[in-house]
């Protein structure tokens, strides 16, 4: 098991449910990637940079693309969701689309491919 997977294993069931389709929509998308940790919080690490990171509080599930720049190109599929520079929070009620999650990811991975 990797990082992700451990927040995932530490959550109720729906909450785990939406981290694992986050998970598994980032993954389709990037496959190369790997769990591990950036910026201390669970993440995907692409090239050994990293890629979208996950976190579980109180009030919201939180998605780190660690790129303002990634979110850019989803910011329309954005309304009424919490967003700020560098996270998006969402709830297990109110999920983050699967096209804005693909487009972060990929929108992410380019920038990475780049550097």
């Amino acid at each position: 098991m990797g990082a992700v997977d451990d927040l995932i294993a530490g959550q109720d069931e729906a909450r785990g449910s939406a981290l694992q389709h986050v998970l598994d929509l980032a993954m389709d998308a990037a496959p190369q990637a790997e769990q591990g940790m950036s910026y201390g919080v669970p993440a995907l690490r692409y090239r050994g940079r990293p890629l979208l990171g996950f976190n579980a509080w109180d009030t919201h599930l939180a998605i780190y693309p660690f790129s303002p720049a990634a979110i850019d190109p989803v910011r329309d599929q954005l309304d009424g969701f919490s967003v700020s520079k560098g996270t998006v929070r969402v709830t297990v009620e109110n999920p983050l689309p699967d096209q804005a999650v693909t487009g972060i990811v990929i929108a992410r991975q380019s920038e990475l491919d780049g550097a």
